[in-house]
């Protein structure tokens, strides 16, 4: 009965010490910290030079469609 009961525990354990999952977790992990980061980035001062762009492309064309417009 006793080796019947190690040879359980020892077929439990294997089972629980087993590798197979361990990649996908890692890459889990790498993706959660990425996306953590990416939020961070995007939140701070990125979001500013974002706005200033587009704000300096709508300036741009905003003048060149008034330029272009025949006076009346």
């Amino acid at each position: 009965m006793i080796k019947f009961f190690r040879n359980l525990t020892d077929k439990i354990c294997k089972k629980l010490s087993s590798k197979k999952g361990q990649g996908m977790v890692e890459y889990a992990l790498i993706i959660a910290v990425v996306a953590v980061i990416a939020a961070v980035v995007l939140n701070g001062s990125l979001r500013e030079a974002i706005n200033g762009a587009f704000s300096n492309a709508n300036t741009q064309v905003t003048n060149a469609t008034n330029a272009s417009k025949p006076q009346t």
